[in-house]
């Protein structure tokens, strides 16, 4: 199995340790990188300004609420630019509002997962877009 390679969007440093201990718990060999906001997030995807060597990911996990550019607005400019659409964007937030849901469904978001997370939806979640790196279909399984 290939190293899934993640990127985290996420400012709470506690909610990043959560992240990092559920996925030492899986059975996912991953490599993560985390940046603090949203304008970073885009810097280091698009591999300005200090990212110039960092990976492409594989999947995106995605704070809503951000300092700069929240992740709405980091996951609407993901799907407008065509080097970026295709990388899976699970949402990770501690918002359960519906219209929160609907906005991230309407953007395009593959999953939206509301902190503290389940282990388990988390896991299951990655698996299912580990095996969509395989095939040519899009993910669109929402937990």
């Amino acid at each position: 199995m290939d190293t899934l390679q993640i990127l985290l969007v996420e400012d709470n440093p506690g909610d990043v340790r959560l992240t990092q201990e559920a996925l030492k718990q899986s059975d996912f060999r991953t490599t993560l990188q985390v940046v603090g906001d949203g304008e970073e997030a885009l810097r280091f995807l698009r591999k300005e300004n200090g990212f110039a060597q960092v990976f492409t990911p594989d999947l995106v996990l995605l704070d809503l609420n951000l300092p700069k550019k929240n992740g709405f607005e980091v996951l609407e400019t993901l799907r407008q630019d065509k080097n970026f659409k295709q990388i899976p964007v699970v949402v990770l937030t501690t918002s359960v509002a519906e219209e929160d849901i609907i906005r991230t469904h309407h953007a395009n978001a593959n999953c939206y997962i509301s902190k503290p997370f389940d282990f388990t939806q988390f896991l299951m979640a990655l698996q299912i877009i580990n095996q969509s790196k395989y095939s040519p279909l899009k993910v669109t399984h929402d937990i």
